[in-house]
Parts: C-alpha cells; sequence; structure tokens
C-alpha cells in the first residue's frame, strides 16, 4: 500500500520500482528461482503510457510491479502451465484476470513457477526446477504458487497472483511467512478456462500484509460478463473496511479438523498463537464438526476437474506428463455420474453444516498447513507422525477441507519453529464475507507482531 501511495504521488516512478525489482530479481533468483521467466522490458515500455484511473478506482495500482503465476496466460510472455508440453508456448491474448491489472495499471514483470498445471503443493516441474524456500534453501516453500510466495517473501516483487484449488495460496504462504487468500469463488474473474462453473479453483493474491492483500483484491475484483460466476464489486473497498472491523468476539478452532495428524512444532506454534486471540479478548470454543468425509468428494470433484481440463493432453502427450498428474487425469476419466453426484451431494451437506457454525461465531481457526516445510528433494509428503497418506494431495487436508466449503480464508503468519521456519494459521470466514475476514485478520497480524521481517534475504542451506 505504501509504494502504491508513492507512486500516486509522484515520489517515485513506475520505471524506478521496475529497475529496483529487477536487481533484486538478479540478486536472489540464483538462490530461490522462483521467477524463471521475466517481461521487464515489455512492463518498462508499458510503464510509458499507463492508464489512469477511472475517477477513485481503490484498485488503480499506479504500475506496480507485480508477478503473474504461469499458469495465467500474459499475451507475448512464454506460459508454460509448468508443463513440458507447453515450454514453448507464447500465447497471444491475455487472461482477462491480466487484462483487468494492466487496465489498473499493474506492471507485470515476470512468471512465477508452479508445479505441473498446478498439481501438488511442492514447487518443481520439468521446464525449471525446483523453487526453494527463502527460509532455508533445502526446503520447499510449498505449492502450487510456491513462486509467487517467494517473490514476495524476499522482495522481488510487491504483490504476486496465485491460484488455489486445494491450497495452493494458502500452503506456499504458510512456508515462506507471507500472507495468502483464497477468496470466494466468483470474487476474483478469470478465464476463458475450459470449466467456467466450477467453484473450485479460484485465483486471489499474495503478499507481505493484510493491507497489500486488500488492496491487490481490490485491483484483481469485479465482476466480468465472460465468467459467468464472478461477483461485483462490494459497495466499500476491501482497503476502507480494514480499519472499522471490530476484532472477534467469538471464534470455533480445530487443530485437525477431526481427521489429520499435525506435527509437533505445528501444534506448539498453533497453541501459542490463539493466546493472541485471547489477549484480544476473543472467546475461543471447540469447532463443532469434523472432515472424516472431506477427503473421498474432494478426490472425486479434484479428479472430475482434471479430466476436464486436461483428458484432451493426457490422449496426446501422456508420456511427457508427470506421474501424479497422469493419475489425477485418469482417475477423473474413470469416475461414474454416480460418484460425481454422491460427491456433490456430500459437498452440499458439508456446507450446510460448516455455515451453520457462523451464528454463533465471527470465525474458524485452524492451521493453514500440518507440517512444517520440509526438503525439496521429496515430492510430496507420504507419512506424518505415523499415518500414511493415499495420494499426493492427502496430507492438504487442512487446506482442501476448507476449499469444499467455498468461504473464504486467509492464512497469516503466527510464529515460527525452534528452527526458524515460519508457521500459517488458517482464518476462515463465512459465506462471501471477505470484508470481515481482512479485518479480523489485520487485528491478528497488528498483535502478532510478525509484520516487518519481510523482505528477508535467502539463508542458503544445503
Amino acid at each position: 500500500m505504501e509504494a502504491v501511495s508513492r507512486l500516486r504521488n509522484g515520489d517515485v516512478t513506475p520505471l524506478e520500482l521496475i529497475d529496483a525489482a529487477a536487481a533484486r530479481i538478479a540478486a536472489v533468483e540464483p538462490s530461490v528461482n522462483a521467477l524463471p521467466t521475466l517481461c521487464l522490458d515489455r512492463a518498462r515500455e508499458r510503464a510509458l503510457n499507463l492508464p489512469r484511473p477511472a475517477g477513485d478506482d481503490p484498485g488503480h495500482l499506479f504500475g506496480l510491479p507485480i508477478v503473474i503465476k504461469d499458469l495465467t496466460a500474459v499475451a507475448g510472455v512464454r506460459t508454460t502451465f509448468g508443463s513440458s508440453v507447453f515450454a514453448d508456448h507464447v500465447p497471444q491474448a491475455s487472461d482477462m484476470l491480466v487484462t483487468r491489472l494492466e487496465g489498473r495499471a499493474a506492471s507485470i514483470i515476470a512468471k512465477s513457477n508452479t508445479p505441473e498445471f498446478g498439481a501438488g503443493a511442492q514447487t518443481f516441474n520439468d521446464v525449471f526446477g525446483i523453487t526453494r524456500n527463502p527460509w532455508n534453501t533445502a526446503l520447499t516453500p510449498g505449492g502450487s504458487s510456491g513462486g509467487s510466495a517467494v517473490a514476495v517473501t524476499t522482495g522481488e516483487a510487491w504483490l504476486a497472483h496465485g491460484g488455489d484449488l486445494g491450497g495452493s495460496l494458502r500452503i506456499p504462504a504458510s512456508f515462506c511467512g507471507c500472507v495468502g487468500l483464497r477468496p470466494s469463488p466468483g470474487r476474483v474473474p478469470r478465464g476463458p478456462v475450459p470449466l467456467p462453473f466450477n467453484p473450485n479453483w479460484v485465483d486471489g493474491p499474495i503478499a507481505r500484509t493484510v493491507g497489500d492483500i486488500a488492496l491487490f483484491l481490490d485491483a484483481l475484483g469485479g465482476i466480468h460478463d465472460r465468467d459467468p460466476i464472478s461477483l461485483p464489486r462490494p459497495s466499500r473497498s476491501f482497503q476502507s473496511v480494514l480499519g472499522s472491523v471490530r476484532p472477534p468476539r467469538r471464534i470455533a478452532f480445530s487443530m485437525d479438523l477431526g481427521a489429520s495428524p499435525v506435527h509437533p512444532a505445528v501444534r506448539a506454534g498453533t497453541l501459542a498463537a490463539l493466546k493472541i486471540f485471547t489477549d484480544m479478548g476473543t472467546e475461543i470454543v471447540p469447532l463443532d464438526m469434523e472432515f472424516s468425509d472431506a477427503e473421498p468428494m474432494f478426490q472425486t470433484l479434484r479428479a472430475a476437474q482434471f479430466a476436464g481440463d486436461h483428458a484432451e493432453t493426457l490422449a496426446r502427450h501422456r508420456d511427457r506428463l508427470k506421474p501424479e498428474v497422469v493419475w489425477n487425469i485418469e482417475k477423473g476419466m474413470a469416475l461414474t455420474a454416480d460418484d460425481i453426484g454422491r460427491a456433490e451431494r456430500a459437498r452440499g451437506d458439508l456446507y450446510q453444516r460448516f455455515v451453520r457454525q457462523f451464528d454463533t461465531v465471527d470465525l474458524i481457526v485452524l492451521p493453514t498447513v500440518n507440517t512444517p516445510p520440509f526438503p525439496v528433494e521429496v515430492r510430496y509428503l507420504e507419512e506424518l507422525d505415523g499415518q500414511t497418506f493415499d495420494s499426493y494431495v492427502s496430507w492438504l487436508l487442512m487446506t482442501f477441507a476448507i476449499s469444499l466449503t467455498t468461504c473464504p480464508a486467509i492464512s497469516v503468519p503466527c510464529g515460527f519453529t525452534a528452527e526458524g521456519l515460519p508457521l500459517g494459521l488458517q482464518l476462515v470466514a463465512g459465506p462471501r464475507d471477505e470484508a470481515n475476514l481482512l479485518g479480523m485478520a489485520r487485528h491478528f497480524e497488528d498483535a502478532a507482531g510478525l509484520r516487518d521481517r519481510l523482505p528477508i534475504d535467502p539463508i542458503v542451506r544445503h
């Protein structure tokens, strides 16, 4: 928010910030590999003729440098989707999300690394290799928006775009010590996409602070005729409501959703973070439901989406896709109408049980991830606290269970492990209530006192 204010006032120019970002990228990229595709000259050229704000537009960025995840098309810029099948793909047209951001004077300086088709919460692919956690470069930053989280954590960019199906905005935010918001479906228009009515995958912001998340959400949001589930902009900007939201009076808490193992360091850090709420005067009660049925319904709905999105690619290029992607597409192709119908009915029941919680609480709170960051050589977590996971997404239950509800959720930094690794706390609000979610997250952020820890220089370890 400060950088946009300085741009608006003319204290700095977009070209100066692009050059500053370029210098920082050159300094830290060899250690982290977060932004494998740069488009600095394109950004500089566009900065010479930026669109002016239409009236008092709270989402106008005045030339602020940002990055876009490499699953989203930027016209004239290499966009690989993290797949060797598309290693040389250069789209002629931008995703409408990108068009909107550039219409609000964002300077897109780079594409951020992602796993193939965003599949998995570990950021690596055969095109660009592994992205590394700046708190310890021997560890993963999470995924699938890992490159975006690393970019804002290290100061390569002020804001970064990402996407979230099972936790891909929240998990890397937790692992990297920044803030990631999964908005409500439709809050951020996207496309055109093959499955425009599907509410499971959403685009959203990653930033260093809750205030910056509010700024970026104001820039990203607004109804769009080409996205059939898009939502109108609220009557008040997300930035303007931050200071008017009261702290939460009552929250419901779950350590494990009744379904997930949790690493001892996450348990300890989460319990310590809860004291921040009690010191605010917030009452904490147990979450009055569990999620033992979340994984089968999520796995079914996720597989159906993968088949819808990528079955044609599998038919043409099976030998070039990573095994996890092949498995997910084939799982979707093998589903019956009854399988999908049962999963949708179960999800409907889960939604009703979940939203009833907000009749008596302001927020639902839980750990963002059940584990601290793990080594980059590990493709995905196969076991935790004696429990073996069935698939490469099973360990993500703390986030994908919340995705099923469609309620907005944010990961905010809440502390560190004894080894100095970041931990995130996941806050969830009622349907389409990003305004109160961001305001209450800002109260937690202020009380936690961790906002000034970023950006950091990468801590290089092998």
